[in-house]
């Protein structure tokens, strides 16, 4: 009976043994799978180059205002040929203004303008929305702002950037600037500085501290420093492709109308400035960055969660209103066919023209374009970013 115990029990043990070990090889399995999974989705996260823009609004930045709208374009011309891994980055900007006495005291004087965005249409807008006045520039307390309120994301691939532009002490303000370049730094976030106006004052008021205490780059630039065009032969041509571009836009959809409105309104905002701007506004409309799935059907048949069978016949425009399936996707196709045509030609033009224009220009630049895109390529290198 003893002897019948212990098998039974030792049986037991056996079992019980091999069902452990079983459980712990399938939650191994488990664990491995999830790394798996986890590894897989954060590769497949495509890399962003994220800027956000603090730009002080007082009386004396409206030089600091108009390089921004003017030359917007071309920055994002340049952030365009970006790659990294072999993939070409995303690109997000978030715009801030400060020290203005028409914002809020009690904020700081401060206001975000507008979010993360990858709508460059909505960029400009908010850009040429921006007036100065007078009031009290606390750099502390806007890139503090910043940092807690944008979704700067945990990608260790992304390029993550604080451009702050001002001309006042960059230690002014209750919130010390030294906290808030500390709360950048846990970030992976590098905060760049642009004093306007000369080198070495920006020196004295903290502002190349204010960069070096992230790793980032202080520079001083020449904010009234009007935006020289260089025409070329192929200038007339790229905003007459410009115009054929803007019809093979399809909105649709509650946002439609009043996006293509948009998109005509900040055409006209970049002839309205110069002839540069515009220029460099077409080339930035044919690049990849210019996204508008969410009112052009072109775009928006492009992406995963697109399918025809969710569109109402209400939200088509009235040329695609009653018709079929087949219709409308045969009518989309031509539209992109038309618009990858042009956009290359616009890209072969400006290649043209941007020789022509190099080989004609002998000015050092000395403005907002280049002390971002300097910095940016600087930096971008410490993540094996490369530029085309």
């Amino acid at each position: 009976m003893k002897q019948i115990i212990k098998t039974s029990c030792l049986t037991f043990c056996l079992t019980l043994l091999m069902a452990c070990n079983a459980n712990t090889k399938t939650n191994q399995k488990d664990l491995a799978i999830s790394k798996t999974i986890i590894k897989t989705k954060l590769k497949d996260e495509k890399p962003e180059i994220k800027v956000a823009l603090l730009l002080d609004t007082s009386n004396s930045m409206d030089g600091l205002i108009d390089q921004a709208k003017a030359q917007l374009w071309q920055i994002v011309n340049e952030l365009s040929y970006a790659k990294c891994e072999g993939e070409n980055p995303d690109l997000k900007i978030a715009l801030y203004e400060y020290g203005n006495d028409n914002l809020n005291a009690e904020e700081g004087y401060l206001r975000q303008v507008l979010g993360f965005s990858d709508d460059l249409d909505e960029i400009s807008k908010s850009l040429f929305s921006l007036t100065t006045n007078g009031g009290e520039e606390y750099c502390g307390k806007v890139i503090k702002t910043a940092l807690n309120q944008l979704e700067w994301g945990e990608n260790k691939e992304d390029l993550k950037f604080i451009f702050i532009a001002g001309n006042e002490p960059y230690s002014q303000g209750r919130v010390s600037y030294k906290d808030a370049s500390k709360l950048a730094h846990q970030n992976d976030v590098t905060v760049n500085t642009i004093f306007c106006g000369d080198y070495n004052t920006g020196i004295s008021t903290f502002w190349k501290d204010g960069a070096d205490l992230t790793h980032g780059n202080y520079m001083a630039i020449n904010h009234n420093q009007a935006t020289v065009h260089i025409a070329s032969p192929y200038d007339d041509k790229i905003l007459e492709l410009n115009k054929k571009l803007n019809k093979t836009y399809v909105a649709y959809g509650k946002k439609g109308r009043a996006k293509l409105e948009l998109q005509a309104e900040q055409d006209s905002n970049a002839r309205g400035y110069n002839k540069a701007n515009a220029l460099n506004r077409t080339v930035s409309k044919s690049s990849r960055l210019y996204k508008n799935s969410s009112w052009d059907l072109v775009d928006a048949e492009e992406e995963k969660s697109f399918s025809y069978d969710n569109l109402k016949d209400n939200q088509l425009p009235e040329e695609l209103k009653g018709k079929s399936k087949d219709e409308i996707k045969s009518y989309i196709d031509k539209k992109r066919k038309e618009r990858e045509q042009l956009q290359k030609e616009i890209a072969e033009l400006n290649i043209k023209r941007r020789g022509y224009v190099a080989n004609r220009s002998n000015e050092t630049n000395n403005g907002l374009e280049n002390a971002l895109l300097k910095a940016i390529k600087e930096q971008a290198k410490q993540k094996n970013y490369r530029w085309e």
